[in-house]
C-alpha cells in the first residue's frame, strides 16, 4: 500500500505540472490532478495485483511441468 500512496502523491504532481501548463490555470490544474490520479492509482493498485496472480500462476505451471520430469 505504501507503494500505492508514494505512486499517487508522485502522480498528483505530474498530473497538476502538466494540467497547468497545458492550461494556464491554477483550476484546471488541480482539477486534473485529482480527478485522473486518483482513477489511475485504483486502476495501478489492481494492475499490480493482477500481476502478482500472472506471476503465481506462472510459479505453479513451472512446478507442475518440472514434477512430470
Amino acid at each position: 500500500m505504501a507503494k500505492t500512496a508514494s505512486f499517487a502523491i508522485l502522480h498528483f504532481g505530474v498530473a497538476f505540472t502538466v494540467g497547468y501548463a497545458l492550461t494556464g490555470s491554477v483550476l484546471v490544474g488541480g482539477t486534473i490532478a485529482l480527478v485522473e490520479p486518483a482513477i489511475n492509482t485504483v486502476v495501478f493498485f489492481f494492475h499490480e495485483k493482477a500481476w502478482v496472480k500472472i506471476e503465481q500462476h506462472k510459479a505453479d505451471v513451472a512446478e507442475v511441468v518440472a514434477r512430470q520430469v
